[in-house]
């Protein structure tokens, strides 16, 4: 028999919005289930229909997680004005929706999900989650500009935390972030009087691209799911990005 929710985690987890936003939605009689303007607490399955804007929403049977490996010139939105949107460059066969962003011009890992509550649970601040990446610069890199990008660098009316940053060769470093602020390793290069040549993206928490290849994506393993499931257990706090 098919298993009730309440209609604001309903939402949520269709990806529509949070749970807090799906209350206001509800309370503004936005929400119309069985033709009938919803209520908040009350119950729902699949077999309701349950429409917003006029739409019809269908919370998908099956959880979906993917790794995908975003090639350079990919936008991450679902913006139909965006011709080289990622939604539809991937043309999943569900409806699916990314966790955080990687700017256009970067390469590299991007978690996609159908599940909202999942979204919402990764993307908090309190998690200080590692994101990995490989940056090529344009200028040698010296002990200097290593000190001052894993110490702090002052950009968007903040101080980036400490991080940890390791030379790879004369112009590539390989840094861990526990922030999402926008375009930060681009910004922080910037400031310091270097620019990005490349930036590609290699881990987030413990997914990591690997061998994959770039424009292809994976389901996430079972193991990898394990340990997220873990690492999100208690998430807390307000959501922030993961850039």
């Amino acid at each position: 028999m098919e298993s009730s929710r309440r209609l604001n985690k309903f939402l949520s987890e269709s990806g529509i919005c949070s749970r807090r936003e799906a209350d206001r939605l509800i309370e503004s009689g936005k929400i119309i289930v069985n033709g009938k303007p919803g209520v908040i607490g009350m119950q729902v399955t699949r077999e309701d229909e349950i429409c917003y804007q006029g739409k019809a929403i269908n919370k998908e049977s099956k959880e979906v997680l993917l790794v995908f490996n975003k090639p350079r010139g990919i936008v991450c939105t679902g913006e139909k004005r965006e011709k080289n949107n990622i939604i539809d460059y991937l043309d999943y066969p569900i409806r699916i929706f990314t966790i955080g962003r990687l700017d256009k011009d970067s390469q590299g890992l991007i978690l996609m999900t159908n599940q909202g509550d999942l979204v919402n649970k990764i993307l908090r601040a309190g998690n200080s989650h590692e994101k990995e990446y490989i940056v090529k610069v344009d200028n040698k890199i010296t002990k200097k500009f290593l000190s001052k990008m894993r110490s702090g660098v002052p950009i968007l009316d903040t101080i980036t935390r400490p991080c940890q940053v390791k030379q790879i060769d004369e112009y590539t470093f390989n840094i861990i972030l526990t922030q999402g602020l926008n375009r930060q390793i681009r910004r922080m290069c910037t400031y310091l009087g270097y620019e990005v040549q490349r930036l590609k993206r290699i881990r987030v928490m413990n997914f990591e691209l690997g061998n994959l290849p770039i424009g292809q994506y994976r389901k996430a393993t079972n193991k990898e799911m394990k340990m997220l499931n873990a690492a999100i257990k208690n998430s807390t706090s307000l959501p922030i990005h993961l850039n």
